[in-house]
């Protein structure tokens, strides 16, 4: 039975990791985000000076930042992903700023993101929580999940393959290959007033760079709405606690 969840607070919000998850990468950990009050605008100055400072960070560091979207590479292939036509989203989002292109500006919110995924060589995604049915969960695909996408222009519904790594709900797929491609159903909107964000890293990105994004991201947003209410929790192997 499909629940929505945009009458609950952040403490009911909690993602949920199949141990699965943890069996393909011991590595693994997330910090999820939840703001509350949330405000959004289709761009702002400052917004895109973030997105011009991580395109030039992305020039020069961190240092670990190749290796770790080579472990992203690695993690890909072992569920049947082809890495160089589906990369992970902060590669996708880095090659572009390397090559000099102008990243798309998407709205205030998903700039912010994007340019925290570009500085810190980090995939993260956003998603509107009041569009969800349940609670996210990261786990392995069976194949017969529904995953609302556009094609042509048009409303699409494809399955993902057996075995790969998606984002689900109660309703369907909110994610592909673990962080390539979102669903326009969750997607951040800038009538977006519950957000959620989630921060993914592998080794050899320090865990306390992963500290800095998820501090760094949600400063951004408190600069949008001061009264913003924010929830963050630490996910990794054997462990889960909230972050103050």
């Amino acid at each position: 039975m499909n629940r929505k969840i945009n009458d609950s607070s952040s403490v009911d919000f909690v993602p949920r990791i199949s141990p699965a998850i943890w069996r393909l990468r011991p590595d693994f950990v997330a910090i999820s985000i939840v703001a509350e009050g949330c405000a959004n605008a289709s761009s702002m100055p400052w917004v895109e000076e973030r997105l011009a400072d991580a395109r030039e960070a992305s020039l020069t560091g961190p240092a670990w930042a190749d290796a770790h979207l080579g472990s992203w590479q690695d993690a890909f292939r072992v569920f049947g992903a082809k890495p160089q036509r589906t990369p992970c989203s902060a590669e996708a989002l880095r090659k572009r700023a390397v090559r000099g292109d102008v990243l798309a500006r998407i709205n205030a919110v998903v700039d912010l993101y994007n340019a925290i995924s570009v500085a810190y060589a980090v995939p993260v995604g956003g998603e509107d929580m009041s569009r969800y049915s349940g609670l996210p969960m990261l786990t392995i695909a069976k194949g017969d999940e529904a995953f609302e996408t556009t094609k042509e222009g048009a409303p699409s519904v494809e399955q993902p393959e057996p075995g790969e790594v998606i984002w689900r709900d109660d309703r369907g797929v909110t994610c592909r290959r673990w962080n390539w491609r979102q669903g326009p159903r969750t997607r951040i909107t800038e009538q977006t007033r519950r957000a959620w964000f989630v921060l993914e890293r592998l080794d050899p990105m320090p865990i306390d760079a992963l500290h800095r994004a998820a501090e760094d991201l949600s400063r951004d947003i408190r600069r949008l709405a001061p009264d913003v209410r924010i929830t963050k929790r630490l996910f990794q192997k054997d462990t889960e606690q909230p972050l103050i």
